[in-house]
């Protein structure tokens, strides 16, 4: 797993504060007020922005400079829907196509998502995660559906990122992984289509409610305890 740049790290806060509203659609972002919030120099705020265009939370118009995008909710749905089926048939191709070392690959990607799950270290769980479904994805053995999966997953990345800071999540997560990586072990390509289709929707109607959630009068939200957090690597 490689470490985390620090354009990436920028992106990714900043695609928090979006999805979570506290940055407002039409909002302007100044690459000097943004590098002086990270104490970085403009280059790496700049590499941040282009990636948050490319996955369309926020938009570049010449002489305007880039600002917030607004989320449209249909067209998060339909994303998630049409992501859920090139998963799918990533999945029951690499059933069918994939080779000895490929499952073994998976097979030991699954054994270490486990293990940052038991130490409850959120952060080495969801880079396992990108690496078990880029797996997946490159066992197909069909680049141009390898291509598509990673692109669509990329514009799809500040949505499902903060789930894997909920415990739950992360726990219903591996139960999903697991079936998935049976069907896959035994060659099953219905199965393994069916496993990974459920789990990438179930991730896309976390992700509805979420924004829905957000949307609500502060007032209207139920009030929530103080349930166990995932502990930060180090």
């Amino acid at each position: 797993m490689a470490p985390i740049t620090l354009s990436q790290s920028i992106t990714q806060a900043l695609a928090n504060d979006i999805v979570a509203g506290r940055l407002a659609p039409g909002a302007r972002l100044d690459e000097q007020s943004i590098a002086k919030r990270f104490k970085v120099s403009r280059s790496p705020v700049r590499d941040a922005l282009r990636q948050l265009v490319s996955t369309q939370l926020i938009e570049y118009l010449p002489r305007r400079g880039f600002s917030v995008a607004r989320i449209d909710r249909a067209k998060l749905q339909d994303l998630y829907e049409g992501f859920s089926e090139i998963e799918a048939l990533c999945a029951r191709l690499f059933a069918l196509r994939a080779g000895s070392t490929d499952r073994a690959s998976l097979e030991l990607l699954h054994a270490a998502a486990k293990t940052a799950a038991e130490s409850d270290d959120a952060f080495a769980y969801a880079a396992i995660n990108e690496d078990f479904h880029a797996a997946i994805y490159a066992g197909a053995r069909n680049e141009t559906l390898r291509t598509i999966a990673m692109e669509v997953r990329q514009r799809l990345a500040p949505f499902r990122s903060k789930f894997f800071f909920q415990r739950d999540r992360i726990e219903s997560s591996l139960r999903e992984h697991d079936a998935i990586v049976k069907a896959i072990l035994a060659q099953d390509g219905k199965k393994a289509a069916e496993a990974i289709r459920r789990h990438t929707s179930r991730t896309g109607i976390n992700v509805m409610k979420h924004l829905s959630t957000e949307d609500e009068p502060a007032a209207a939200r139920p009030r929530r305890g103080n349930g166990r957090t995932a502990k930060r690597s180090r």
